[in-house]
């Protein structure tokens, strides 16, 4: 048993080490790369990629809510009323929502399309989600936070990992085909 523990402490010892050197490397080129400019390539940091953080209230409960995000049949509706599928090659495929972690949707005849991450009732969804348009094995994370509001349900939603190029049309279309078919539906 010793001996085994002294491998494990060598084993990490050298793994420090290197990482020290290899560290101490990355530090002198990103120092010596331009006047106080850090390398961020060097560093593995990609600026590519952009955020969007929207806060809305539905008039509806929070579980009401939930389950227009996670029926399929209710989402249909929602894609309707939105107008886009008009737009859209693909009008015929409907919305298709799993409601297990791990399952997959696709929304919008096809054109997004992922997996479900994290389904809490009434409360959170997390998805991994993508654009039919976007480089293949492409994808983003998409969270819905649900909680109680004195006018029916509160939705603050994050949405990270997406090309920069796409924010602004992802901002607008975030607003224009989900909350606001989702928010006529809710309120009927």
């Amino acid at each position: 048993m010793q001996s085994n523990a002294l491998s494990r402490r060598s084993v990490w010892g050298f793994a420090i080490a290197l990482g020290a050197v290899a560290g101490s490397s990355l530090f002198a080129r990103s120092r010596d790369a331009s006047a106080g400019e850090q390398n961020l390539d060097d560093l593995g940091i990609s600026t590519s990629s952009a955020s969007i953080h929207q806060e809305v209230v539905f008039e509806a409960s929070p579980a009401r809510l939930y389950e227009a995000l996670t029926d399929a049949e209710i989402f249909q509706r929602v894609v309707v009323l939105s107008g886009a599928i008009q737009s859209m090659a693909s009008q015929s495929l409907p919305a298709r929502i799993s409601r297990e972690p791990g399952g997959d949707f696709a929304l919008f005849g096809g054109y997004i399309t992922g997996r479900q991450i994290e389904l809490t009732p009434a409360t959170r969804i997390v998805q991994v989600w993508r654009s039919a348009g976007w480089k293949p094995h492409l994808y983003s994370i998409a969270r819905f936070e649900i909680s109680e509001h004195p006018d029916g349900a509160k939705l603050v939603f994050d949405h990270v990992g997406f090309p920069s190029d796409d924010a602004q049309g992802l901002a607008t279309g975030w607003r224009q085909h989900y909350w606001a078919p989702l928010a006529k539906l809710l309120a009927s």
